[in-house]
């Protein structure tokens, strides 16, 4: 197969250091990523500048996962799925596997383009249908962001009440709720180097606090009434896999993100089987202990407040280790999240630096947070039920991009940076008028079908009380509807790749000592 000129024999890619002749890009292309703070943003990463090592994935997905949530997830698949201890593990098990596991398969078109995966659906999509989905997920990642940044707040208030007794007031949900988004923007606009830095430690963390918890459910739980529960329905055990999967997925779109520094070299599986190894090391035993847990303490699994209900029902010596891990956790989770959310920013018009362009996800968190906590609590649930029902577009998105991508794989070109970069009519991903209508058609169809299939406290979709709608399982309908769609349309024809622009020879270099004579000399003659 012939490869174009300078193009990247490994993955197909040109050079990133190609030009465009229309950039949207709001960060300069020198950026280095040995800086403390990461400038690069959605430009592709050059070939010079992918240092990135496999492994680093591996505590990134352990931190995506240390969330309390998954705690009264797994409480809700006994108390509410009826399913015992065999059958939560199963059910964990399957729902990481699967859902990290796309991540893992999306993930490697990061180290195929060397940019993020909202920059890298233009070229699925093209430069203006991008938009639409684009917004759908921006919209979702702020809200959800939102809600971590409220549920992170109140775990601090839990925490000063159980070790100092300050009892909540207004300005102190103010300061606390402002140092939690603070800290989480300090994080993810310092960028890559600190992110990894604080996954490591968090995986460490992670690993002491589980002993912890082991060693009390071990000496506390009625294992005998833990093991003597009979199994449930297979429909409630594909319901509680659904259910867990769901979360997963919704990180599917940012995990080219993180592969984007990776060399060409780095093998898929490798990326693949790192991704899911990080995420079960967490996800699998938070599921399994809450289910362990409910056994003790059912109301786990209705809870609100999973966090000041944990802080109340564990003795202290272990709530406030908990707690701690539980604040880390949620920083973690969402500074990745904002970090995915400045180049989606970028992407969308956003004309700001990488490290700034977090700061417009900072401040609608901040904002919003404050009108959850203070002004419309009863919103609370309301809000979410929203963010679920968007999380859909998630699903269709997945399916478009996923069939796209095993197109590209035995192209010579698989992404063209000058064309991803472009946004006029020049740009290979123009398309029609900007738009990809195959995929545009695929992507919204199927975001029907899935919003058919969903229900919550105030909406219901016609199709929710079918096997797929009661099953949670509307997800993976919307995925495989808008994979099959974009799969049996015409297959979309790109523009001619954009000639990447030669990178300067030495002898053509500006010799800059002789400048400088040249200019003293000059000097002296005046």
């Amino acid at each position: 197969m012939a490869v174009s000129p300078g193009v990247s024999h490994a993955d197909g890619a040109a050079p990133a250091h190609s030009s465009a002749p229309t950039s949207d890009s709001a960060t300069p292309a020198s950026a280095v990523i040995d800086e403390t703070v990461e400038s690069r943003g959605i430009e592709p990463v050059p070939d010079h500048e992918r240092r990135g090592r496999v492994r680093e994935l591996f505590p990134t997905w352990v931190a995506a996962n240390i969330s309390v949530l998954l705690l009264t997830m797994g409480a809700g698949l006994v108390v509410f799925n009826g399913l015992n201890f065999w059958q939560v593990l199963l059910a964990a098990s399957v729902a990481g596997g699967v859902s990290f596991g796309l991540v893992g398969l999306l993930s490697v078109s990061g180290k195929w383009g060397g940019a993020p995966g909202a920059m890298l659906s233009r070229a699925t999509f093209g430069v203006r249908g991008n938009y639409f989905p684009g917004m759908i997920l921006w919209v979702a990642r702020f809200g959800w962001e939102t809600i971590n940044a409220v549920t992170g707040a109140y775990a601090v208030l839990t925490v000063l009440r159980l070790l100092f007794g300050i009892e909540s007031s207004t300005p102190l949900i103010v300061v606390t709720l402002l140092l939690f988004v603070g800290v989480t923007f300090l994080v993810s606009g310092m960028g890559r180097k600190v992110l990894n830095l604080c996954n490591t430690w968090s995986t460490y963390f992670f690993g002491l606090f589980t002993v912890l918890v082991l060693g009390y459910l071990v000496t506390t739980i009625d294992w005998a009434e833990v093991f003597s529960r009979p199994a449930g329905g297979t429909a409630m055990l594909i319901a509680g896999i659904g259910t867990i999967a769901a979360g997963g997925i919704s990180w599917i779109p940012t995990g080219p993100d993180f592969a984007r520094y990776l060399p060409h070299s780095a093998e898929g599986r490798k990326i693949f089987g790192t991704t899911v190894s990080g995420a079960l090391l967490v996800l699998v035993p938070m599921v399994l202990m809450g289910g362990v847990m409910s056994v003790k303490e059912p109301a786990l699994a209705k809870t609100d407040d999973p966090v000041s209900f944990l802080g109340e029902a564990l003795p202290m010596w272990l709530a406030v280790p908990y707690l701690v891990i539980a604040v880390i956790g949620m920083v973690l989770i969402n500074s990745l999240s904002m970090y995915s959310a400045g180049f989606t920013a970028q992407t969308m018009g956003v004309k700001l630096p990488r490290a700034w362009a977090v700061s417009v996800n900072a401040v609608i968190s901040l904002v919003g947070g404050l009108l959850l906590m203070l002004v419309a609590k009863s919103f609370y649930g309301s809000f979410i039920s929203f963010l679920s029902l968007l999380a859909v577009s998630f699903s269709a998105w997945v399916g478009v991009y996923g069939v796209d991508m095993l197109r590209r794989r035995d192209r010579a070109v698989r992404y063209d940076p000058a064309g991803l970069l472009d946004t006029s009519r020049t740009s290979r991903y123009w398309y029609v008028g900007g738009y990809c209508w195959q995929a545009m058609t695929a992507w919204g169809i199927a975001l029907l079908l899935g919003l058919a299939f969903t229900t919550c406290d105030w909406f219901t979709g016609p199709l929710h009380s079918t096997w797929i709608g009661e099953n949670g399982l509307g997800w993976a309908a919307t995925a495989l509807l808008a994979a099959l769609l974009f799969a049996v349309l015409p297959a979309p024809r790109e523009g001619e790749a954009s000639a990447p622009v030669p990178a300067p020879r030495q002898e053509d270099a500006p010799d800059e000592q002789a400048a400088q004579d040249e200019q003293a000399a000059r000097a002296q003659r005046g």
